[in-house]
């Protein structure tokens, strides 16, 4: 079973690198903003496991990898670090991530000097698609964010709403994504469009957060907290959620937070200003004083964001 975390759960280190080294690593690349992909373009090539050094391990070994995917698109080969799927990078693009970033003087001599010998060719590349390693490797996505709107949309059906799924592959900056869910509200309002009243909207994926205060909250209360200023004196009946499926959001208890036209209500009524709450990135605040906050508890389970509009 194979799902997200395994990256840092699932290692087994090259000579000469210690787990110190590679937290280290990782920090460095998680504090410049590396991609998931450049990411893992460098920690497949520090590691024996990872980039489907696992398959090439158990070789001639049959293996049935059960996948719980965290990452828009379910590829295998990113999920946990592909430890069975093929990698596609090497050791020089883990070297151009580095450079990238200004690194190569940050990260530890013993990193640094595992990646030069691997660009040397002294090290073997991780095994490729077309190693026969992988012709006795069978994949099977168990848990995804497709399929936990498909889940979705089925009770909302049992629940007499008219549904539709707009995307499972929500990016960007969850202010941003706020912007374009909140105008699909107002056009199921205003045009019955993309479905009639009672509408479910349901969408997935995984927003970002650029911090630009030292407030309290996640990439969910942030987008809900963005969708309600959007929204704004809107009148009708709707309501704009977004959580996380493991059940937390950011360094919170909260899952996530929904907005509507209650709350925006209680922060008139109380005096307070969300667009102050969101400029010091502090949507926990603005929803624990209003009654937006949705705690699930840990669910054991990630498969990214789910989010949904309601208008009736």
């Amino acid at each position: 079973l194979i799902s997200g975390g395994g990256s840092a759960l699932l290692e087994q280190l090259p000579d000469g690198i210690s787990l110190v080294d590679l937290q280290q690593t990782t920090e460095l690349l998680l504090g410049c903003g590396a991609s998931i992909n450049e990411m893992n373009a460098v920690r497949k090539h520090i590691s024996r496991v990872k980039g489907g050094q696992l398959a090439r391990a158990i070789f001639p070994a049959r293996c049935i990898s059960l996948m719980i995917s965290d990452v828009i698109g379910d590829p295998p080969d990113v999920i946990a670090s592909g430890p069975t799927s093929p990698d596609n990078t090497s050791f020089s693009d883990a070297l151009q991530v580095i450079d990238k970033y200004e690194l190569i003087k940050k990260i530890p001599d013993s990193v640094r000097q595992h990646l030069l010998t691997g660009f040397a060719g002294k090290i073997a590349e991780n095994p490729q698609s077309n190693d026969p390693v992988f012709n006795r490797i069978n994949h099977r996505i168990l848990g995804s964010n497709t399929l936990a709107l498909q889940a979705a949309a089925s009770a909302a059906k049992h629940l007499g709403y008219n549904v539709t799924i707009v995307t499972s592959e929500l990016q960007g900056e969850a202010r941003e994504a706020a912007q374009k869910i909140a105008a699909i509200a107002n056009d199921v309002q205003q045009l019955n469009q993309p479905i009639p009243k009672p509408a479910c909207v349901l969408f997935g994926g995984e927003t970002t957060v650029t911090l630009l205060g030292n407030g309290k909250g996640g990439r969910n209360q942030e987008f809900a907290l963005a969708a309600l200023l959007e929204m704004g004196e809107s009148d009708f009946d709707y309501l704009i959620f977004s959580g996380g499926t493991d059940g937390t959001d950011g360094p919170t208890d909260a899952a996530g937070a929904f907005a509507s036209p209650t709350i925006w209500q209680i922060a008139r009524e109380k005096g307070i200003d969300p667009q102050d709450f969101l400029n010091r990135n502090d949507a926990y605040h603005f929803f624990e004083q209003t009654g937006g906050l949705v705690k699930t508890g840990p669910t054991g389970t990630n498969v990214m964001d789910v989010g949904m509009i309601l208008v009736r």
